[in-house]
């Protein structure tokens, strides 16, 4: 019998939602990660992050870890997109595996030139595109495959909240050229999903607006129509500011339709505390499982169980070369082509 790898030394940079709602819980309850720094210069996030994870260290900025990688195997970069090229390229060449959040960068060139710097080192790059283990997400994906809709001809997709306040961080103000704007943020999670379940993307168009109270900040409102080589049209909505929201998904098909209500509860659960390790992480209530409709006849579909573990499951495969990444980085730069080509005609 061989010894179990040695647990992969990992450090979480930026402690706003993205570190401390996700990364940070999903790599402690994992054995094999050790959340060795945490990455904030915030006093009231740094006292937080000391609260919630004891044995980690807390730094102040990313220069600082980087003077004292070696100890390190891996990065994790929820920090706001415009920092993500600088922080990515510093920690490959430090030689470090990293995960960067979405959106993956702020232009699909410097999406290219992170991916060939990681090839070159040898080191792991990946991105954090979560949605794909959605509870929502995996319950359709399974129902496309099991042949229940027939051939599936429409979808609509939404994440839309009434938030008239902003989300309170930089969503709120960062320009397009920064990666901001509702399209990149949560555009990313939707066209990555659409492509996931429907495969690549021969022609798209959109349509952006800015409701917010910033003249100069991006688009508060999107839609997104992509046409997939597989003949399936793909419609996907982002709002923060829907006053009443439309259907997680509404899909027909040759068969049936499905139709779902509600965000999944992942998000939610880590916010309130919830171990991902927790027997009732990532279960759906009944009442909120979609349907399954034919001519007026509705059917619940028992949700699959939602999933951000498996996420950094796969990551540490692919760090022990036992397996592929968890998500492909040039799925996520082709999905920025996307978005930039919707923001150049929209």
């Amino acid at each position: 019998m061989g010894h179990a790898p040695a647990a992969i030394r990992t450090a979480v940079v930026g402690y706003g939602v993205s570190g401390k709602v996700f990364h940070a819980p999903l790599i402690a309850a994992d054995p094999r990660y050790s959340l060795d720094v945490i990455v904030t210069a915030d006093p009231h996030r740094a006292a937080e992050a000391a609260r919630l994870h004891p044995h980690a260290r807390i730094i102040p900025t990313p220069e600082a870890l980087f003077a004292h990688s070696g100890g390190l195997d891996l990065v994790i970069l929820g920090t706001p997109p415009i920092t993500h090229f600088d922080l990515a390229a510093t920690a490959i060449a430090h030689g470090l595996h990293v995960v960067v959040d979405k959106p993956f960068v702020t232009t699909s060139a410097h999406g290219a030139e992170l991916i060939a710097r990681a090839a070159d080192a040898g080191t792991q790059l990946t991105v954090f595109q979560n949605r794909r283990w959605d509870a929502d997400f995996l319950t359709l994906q399974a129902l496309i495959q099991d042949g229940a809709l027939g051939e599936v001809r429409s979808v609509e997709s939404r994440f839309e909240w009434w938030r008239p306040d902003g989300f309170g961080n930089w969503r709120d103000t960062a320009p397009l050229a920064e990666g901001g704007g509702i399209l990149h943020d949560l555009g990313a999670h939707l066209i990555d999903q659409a492509i996931q379940l429907f495969g690549p993307v021969e022609d798209c168009y959109g349509e952006t607006a800015n409701h917010g109270p910033h003249p100069d900040a991006a688009d508060t409102e999107a839609f997104v129509s992509l046409l997939h080589a597989s003949g399936v049209r793909t419609r996907l909505w982002m709002n923060g500011m829907a006053a009443r929201t439309g259907p997680r998904f509404h899909v027909l098909g040759s068969k049936a339709g499905y139709t779902k209500w509600g965000l999944d509860r992942q998000e939610p659960a880590l916010a309130a505390g919830m171990a991902p390790t927790n027997p009732a992480y990532g279960i759906e209530p009944r009442e909120s499982w979609g349907v399954l409709v034919v001519d007026g006849s509705a059917v619940p579909v028992p949700a699959e169980r939602g999933a951000y573990p498996r996420f950094y499951a796969g990551l540490a495969e692919a760090i022990h070369s036992r397996g592929p990444l968890p998500v492909d980085p040039a799925e996520s730069l082709n999905v920025m082509r996307i978005i930039e080509k919707i923001h150049a005609f929209a």
